[in-house]
């Protein structure tokens, strides 16, 4: 009986893997985006992201699948615990898939994550794809058409909330009837070059796939605003979300704001001198707890939420600092640095300590006249 079902599984296997394109497979029409899509955090996954990993493995089951790991064939046993990932199978190796996304056809708000509806696929058939590109082109691979959902919905079937089993909220990015429209905006702009190799059409443009994000310097330069005014002894920083997300939005990450004030080369002052829990205002984190009110190491063992800092888009926040008298030529450098796995995360997942590492965001510096 066993010999008989490892046949059947078989089976399914192949007339899966047949009709499952994967990453590699698109980059022989898609050379371009396939390059940027390699190099972007949608192509990290279980298999080649420590930090995912590493928490991934500290819990009973890998609830992660259902956004970094869709196309496995089993996602729903790999959620509840009956399977794991498997780095043979190229749909679990291709992390967030090219064809995975591209077989939205509705997303469903939901309590826990919201539900990503896939277009049925007929048997025997190439597959059906979908995009925003207006016109597209079909290949010998797959048929192609136009769809809205990709510039309404499509993002917000991951990036948008999830709770852990327990109902505790340990991710949101955007709220109950909020759309795709800001994140493709962003982090899919237009840049020069043609979809695809041949260019049948003779196109200029398409949407960026490097998905630029907090990994690159330019969208960390760009998402935050500081304003630094000084009067009577008193420094306020105006920091800004620029944008049209939280300032956190991964539970692992910690971003704060420094500010250092200098004559000549001497530091006169700091809002901190070892550690930015010093000043809990200008830190921004999601912490979690169990039930006894201890930290929970990982947010999937959460009851409820610990100490928790944030600023929503496009909001502003004034902090106010009490300084020592400042002079003409002194300087007042305020710095917003980002950590991508807070030192909890770092402790709990034995993560090396380059996670930890401050990486800058913005820094704004002035004189005192």
């Amino acid at each position: 009986m066993r010999r008989v079902v490892i046949i059947l599984s078989a089976i399914v296997s192949i007339i899966y893997a047949q009709n499952y394109i994967s990453n590699k497979k698109c980059k022989e029409c898609h050379p371009d985006i396939y390059e940027e899509y390699m190099k972007s955090w949608h192509s990290k996954g279980y298999f080649n992201d420590e930090l995912h990993k590493r928490v991934a493995d500290k819990v009973p089951v890998y609830d992660c699948a259902k956004c970094h790991m869709p196309a496995d064939r089993n996602r729903v046993s790999l959620e509840n615990g009956r399977t794991s990932p498997s780095e043979r199978l190229a749909e679990d190796r291709d992390a967030i898939s090219c064809f995975y996304c591209h077989q939205i056809a509705f997303v469903k708000e939901a309590h826990s994550s919201n539900n990503i509806i896939l277009a049925k696929q007929a048997k025997g058939y190439k597959p059906t794809l979908f995009g925003s590109l207006e016109n597209p082109d079909s290949s010998d691979k797959h048929s192609m058409i136009h769809s809205p959902i990709y510039e309404r919905y499509a993002c917000i079937g991951c990036h948008s909330h999830k709770r852990n089993k327990n109902g505790v909220l340990i991710f949101q990015a955007t709220k109950s009837g909020e759309g795709s429209k800001d994140c493709i905006r962003c982090h899919m702009p237009y840049e020069s070059g043609s979809v695809e190799k041949l260019n049948r059409r003779n196109r200029t443009k398409r949407r960026s796939h490097y998905f630029r994000g907090i990994h690159d310097e330019k969208m960390r330069a760009k998402s935050v605003d500081i304003n630094i005014s000084y009067s009577n002894n008193t420094l306020d920083i105006n920091l800004t979300n620029k944008m049209g997300h939280p300032l956190i939005i991964q539970a692992a990450r910690e971003k704060f704001l420094k500010t250092t004030i200098y004559r000549g080369d001497k530091i006169i002052w700091s809002s901190f001198k070892h550690s930015p829990e010093e000043d809990r205002e200008a830190l921004f984190r999601s912490d979690f707890l169990m039930k006894d009110g201890s930290e929970a190491d990982i947010p999937y063992f959460a009851n409820k939420r610990g100490y928790y800092n944030n600023l929503d888009a496009y909001k502003s926040k004034i902090l106010h600092y009490k300084t020592p008298t400042l002079y003409k030529g002194d300087r007042i450098v305020s710095e917003m640095f980002v950590i991508l796995a807070k030192p909890s995360c770092v402790k709990a997942t034995h993560l090396d300590k380059k996670w930890q590492k401050p990486i800058l965001m913005k820094r704004v510096e002035i004189r005192v006249k």
